[in-house]
């Protein structure tokens, strides 16, 4: 905030000033005795502005020397410096907008920095129902200690980490676990702060107190990750040191063969380094126009350049990779006495009137004329359930439920089981289902020039390679909690970064947070993920990962070019103004020239990238 207020200023000062000497035409109030200089209010207004404004760049200055970093903002105090002693006060203003309005173009859509802790806290569970002698009593989550026991409703939030002493009921962790159906829970097993109950209510007893519960984890994680960002060096800095070297090499050689100081003033007005200044910054802001018109957000320039250099992509796998939308896999009868429609027909027709996530994937994914009455329906929560359809008695969900005596089926992915008249009669298999763009967008990828690509997910291993092989990934991490995929992203090797990862759920917020690029599917709205994200897709298409790599490498191409080329248009002004053919004035109108010429080529960053950029060939 305080850069854009440095531009605010100076825009204000500007107004001030013009209206001082055009509109009120103020007269010369006195004249220095050194330089026999004639100083009007406007001149010492924008004088004290200039001298304010090289004071904060000299600091900032100092602390990048310290830090082993070195800029173009020399240039620009220097630049001011001598516009102040040969008392061109409009170049010297011009100067001073094109400084801090290059600031503040790079700060452009940055400031995200606490809303990710902002989501997420306003999500944090903050009142428990805690059991005390029989009676419900509401406190808040911070006050609830080990041994405690909990009441926890139908579709209420667990507060802090436990264990189920009473009640059987499913959760939905798929926001922390990447788990992308709901898990049965009963007495003795754990719970996690912030997966979510079903439709049945269970007494836990608390195991962990809130800060160090699972989701009070995920909070702190993005703290930690957030505390280690990525450093980014502002583009036209890399350019710095030859420039300024040649600048006053070119300054210097001017004043020593005219022995006139004023000469070396001319050559630093046109060494004014405000096209290399704005030249990155207005590409970027084309590149992220470009962006939000193909419905992606990106929040700041720096993740432009970071994408541009991707070696390493990470996606989770639940609603990035897949629909998180289950679908019916396959259907096994236990013998050739039913078919594949009746099992299903008589597994949906009982299925029909539970709002569990498994039971409605598999009536909408049956054809309704299979579909028929259900009488003496009874469900036994996280079982299943079980009723009479043409006379027959049907069971379905967990194979020791439907047929308690049946021996064990290893089945590698979501799996009713059903029996007829308590006969076991096959079981049908559920998988998430994958976004039909993911296998050529991570082509595409490849493409475009990804060395590796990772899946890291939550979720069961053969799962995840089920959908990986599907999708052409064969780096697949799964089983992993928001920890385990932090350690992964910073893991990967120096000559594999920039890392991009992709996510959606509240248990890639910490993830997105320490990639070099986090990018959110946030179709869905503004979770912790997007909040986290530097980038955020707004459309529910996963191939727009695609055309954001794409832009971002077209818009770093032009930036550079852009920035070469201001380089060298000003370093031809510099030799002209060698000669004292340029007084002061008329370098000031040229840098405008170089400045319009370089806003002109940033804007090109916002025309189509080429089919290559895109991955649409090799």
């Amino acid at each position: 905030m305080k850069r854009q207020w440095k531009f605010v200023v100076v825009l204000i000062a500007g107004v001030i000033s013009l209206i001082l000497e055009f509109g009120l035409h103020t007269s010369t109030l006195f004249t220095t005795p050194l330089l026999k200089l004639e100083m009007n209010p406007q001149a010492i207004i924008i004088d004290i502005l200039g001298i304010w404004i090289s004071i904060l760049l000299l600091m900032e200055i100092f602390e990048d020397w310290k830090s082993g970093r070195y800029g173009v903002d020399i240039l620009a105090v220097i630049a001011i410096v001598s516009t102040i002693l040969i008392n061109n006060y409009w170049a010297e203003w011009m100067i001073l907008v094109m400084s801090t309005g290059g600031e503040t173009l790079e700060d452009y859509a940055t400031g995200q920095a606490s809303k990710e802790l902002r989501s997420l806290l306003n999500n944090t569970p903050r009142i428990a129902n805690k059991l005390v002698n029989g009676t419900i009593t509401e406190v808040k989550v911070d006050e609830l200690n080990i041994g405690d026991i909990v009441l926890i409703k139908p579709g209420q939030q667990v507060p802090v980490d436990g264990e189920i002493v009473k009640g059987d009921s499913s959760f939905d962790q798929s926001s922390l676990t990447g788990e992308s159906v709901p898990v049965a829970k009963k007495p003795g097993d754990n719970l996690m702060s912030g997966s979510v109950n079903g439709d049945a209510a269970v007494q836990m007893k608390v195991t962990k107190a809130a800060k160090d519960s699972e989701y009070q984890s995920i909070v702190a994680l993005v703290k930690s990750s957030q505390a280690q960002p990525a450093k980014f060096v502002k583009m036209a800095d890399r350019y710095a040191v030859p420039f300024t070297i040649i600048s006053l090499i070119i300054g210097g050689v001017a004043w020593a063969v005219s022995k006139d100081p004023t000469r070396f003033a001319e050559v630093m007005v046109v060494a004014s380094p405000c096209p290399l200044l704005i030249a990155a910054p207005v590409a970027l802001v084309s590149g992220m126009s470009s962006m939000s018109a193909h419905h992606i957000i990106v929040k700041s320039g720096p993740t432009l350049e970071k994408l541009a250099r991707a070696k390493t992509f990470a996606f989770d796998k639940t609603g990035t990779l897949t629909e998180n939308q289950l679908v019916v896999d396959q259907i096994v009868p236990a013998d050739a006495t039913i078919s594949q429609n009746e099992l299903q027909g008589l597994a949906a027709s009982v299925e029909q009137q539970s709002s569990h996530v498994i039971a409605s994937s598999l009536v909408k994914a049956t054809n309704k004329n299979l579909i028929k009455p259900v009488t003496n329906l009874k469900e036994t929560t996280a079982q299943g359930v079980e009723g009479d359809v043409d006379g027959k008695h049907v069971k379905v969900g967990k194979l020791k439920f439907v047929a308690p005596d049946h021996e064990k089926i290893d089945v590698n992915s979501t799996a009713v089981f059903v029996s007829i008249d308590n006969k076991f009669a096959g079981y049908i298999t559920l998988m998430d289902e994958m976004r039909p763009e993911t296998p050529d967008t991570i082509a595409k990828l490849k493409r475009q020039g990804a060395q590796d690509i990772m899946m890291l997910t939550g979720d069961h291993k053969a799962v995840a390679e089920k959908v990986g092989g599907k999708a052409g990934i064969t780096d697949i991490r799964a089983d992993l909690l928001p920890a385990e995929k932090i350690k992964a992203i910073r893991e990967v090797p120096k000559d594999l970064r920039p890392v991009v990862m992709t996510g959606d759920g509240v248990n890639d917020a910490p993830s997105l947070t320490a990639a070099d690029v986090g990018i959110a599917m946030g179709a869905k709205g503004a979770t912790a993920a997007s909040e986290s994200a530097d980038a955020v897709i707004m459309v529910n298409d996963l191939s727009k990962i695609n055309d954001a790599v794409a832009i971002s490498k077209h818009t770093m191409k032009v930036a550079n070019i852009d920035v070469l080329t201001a380089i060298g248009v000003v370093i031809i002004i510099e030799l002209i103004a060698f000669t004292g053919v340029i007084p002061a004035f008329w370098g000031a109108i040229l840098q405008e020239v170089v400045d319009m010429i370089t806003i002109s080529l940033g804007l090109l960053a916002k025309t189509t990238p080429s089919k290559k950029q895109f991955g649409l060939e090799e």
